[in-house]
């Protein structure tokens, strides 16, 4: 069903703040323009009736590179479409597509069939913004990067692909140690692209200095970047200490359900962002796919480099993050929510419009059964 005009959501439990709470919601051209325990029935108004059912603000996925098997570098404007669907029907409103470390080529193809995409007014979870993810990585933190394609700091090249991306480009996964990247961070964060550190072998020292000059975010925490030592803490002691978002793969592959468990404990509810860092066969079979023509194999649902047998993305959808939060961490779904909407939106900087329920907030919601089942997907006010 695709719903145009304005909708009436009547009878359904809604998480308002951190609480679900009996409310109907009024969509109007989008946007949530009334939250109240009655709103009569309206003429002209679609009016769908949830008693029992659980609406939450949409997901938001800020990293991923793709799903049914198609590689978001690779694909064309159709497979972007398809990729919005998919990740609707698993409750991802809103995402970022993220490039993989690439030739400035390749990444100028991706960007301009991207931006081609987002023009054409497509249905579906909505496009973001763009995640370049590399090039400037360090060698020995690549995972499944081709390592001749990593790059020493040059902000000439980034600042083409800005331009390119017509302000598309929304934040970047850089290393702080590699020659020439810390001095880019400021001038990156004051161009209005979000830095993250991620890929990365940057002691504690460094790492920090990248933070107080603008870095806001760690990519996937723990995974392709130098370990903790209480001796020297490195990236993932300043990742901890400070107030920088922590990006988190809950998959149960590349987190420890216990390390999930420490992660918040540490940085509490608001400083974790949710991710899929999903690769084209999320959604898919077992089997050998591709991210950016590295091949991978996935078995059991675990995706690994066929060359080297690292950990290549995942193959996690944005409802079985929150599913695996809840099981990992035995909180309910109210509380873990905002790791998946609010806090990215906040990160984003689109706090103002996305990543809650609010009235003059943007409709982008997921309704759920008692089980956490998607039943529903709202993006923009439209049933997608």
């Amino acid at each position: 069903m695709d719903t145009r005009g304005n909708l009436l959501i009547k009878g359904a439990s809604v998480l308002l703040g951190d609480n679900f709470e009996r409310a109907d919601l009024l969509i109007e051209d989008g946007i949530i323009t009334n939250i109240s325990p009655t709103i009569p029935d309206i003429p002209d108004t679609h009016i769908i009736d949830m008693s029992g059912v659980f609406v939450m603000p949409g997901l938001i996925d800020v990293h991923t590179h793709g799903a049914i098997g198609i590689d978001v570098a690779r694909a064309d404007a159709a497979e972007l479409g398809a990729l919005s669907k998919f990740y609707a029907s698993q409750g991802t409103t809103g995402w970022l597509a993220s490039l993989f470390t690439d030739t400035e080529e390749g990444l100028n193809s991706s960007i301009d069939t991207i931006r081609a995409y987002m023009d054409s007014n497509p249905s579906g979870a909505r496009i973001l913004g763009i995640h370049l993810e590399g090039p400037f990585a360090a060698h020995a933190h690549s995972g499944v990067f081709p390592e001749h394609l990593l790059r020493e700091g040059d902000y000439e090249l980034f600042d083409r692909l800005r331009k390119r991306a017509g302000g598309l480009l929304k934040y970047i996964t850089l290393a702080p140690e590699v020659a020439g990247v810390a001095e880019m961070i400021a001038p990156m964060r004051d161009s209005g692209v979000v830095v993250s550190l991620g890929h990365t072998g940057a002691d504690y020292e460094t790492s920090m200095q990248a933070i107080k000059d603008g870095a806001t975010s760690i990519t996937h925490t723990f995974n392709a970047m130098k370990i903790f030592d209480h001796h020297a803490p490195a990236i993932i002691g300043a990742a901890l200490e400070s107030d920088v978002y922590c990006e988190a793969i809950c998959d149960g592959f590349h987190l420890h359900p216990g390390t999930v468990r420490m992660m918040l404990k540490i940085k509490g509810y608001d400083r974790i962002v949710a991710i899929s860092d999903s690769n084209m066969a999320a959604g898919m079979p077992d089997g050998r796919y591709k991210i950016n023509d590295v091949e991978i194999i996935v078995e059991n649902g675990d995706a690994k480099s066929a060359l080297n047998g690292r950990r290549a993305a995942s193959t996690l959808t944005m409802i079985k993050a929150l599913q695996n939060l809840k099981e990992f961490t035995g909180q309910p779904i109210s509380k873990l929510s905002k790791l998946l909407s609010a806090n990215p939106a906040t990160m984003l900087g689109i706090d103002k419009h996305k990543g809650r329920i609010e009235k003059g907030f943007d409709a982008d919601l997921i309704l759920l059964d008692k089980t956490d089942q998607i039943i529903m997907t709202i993006v923009g006010g439209c049933v997608v």
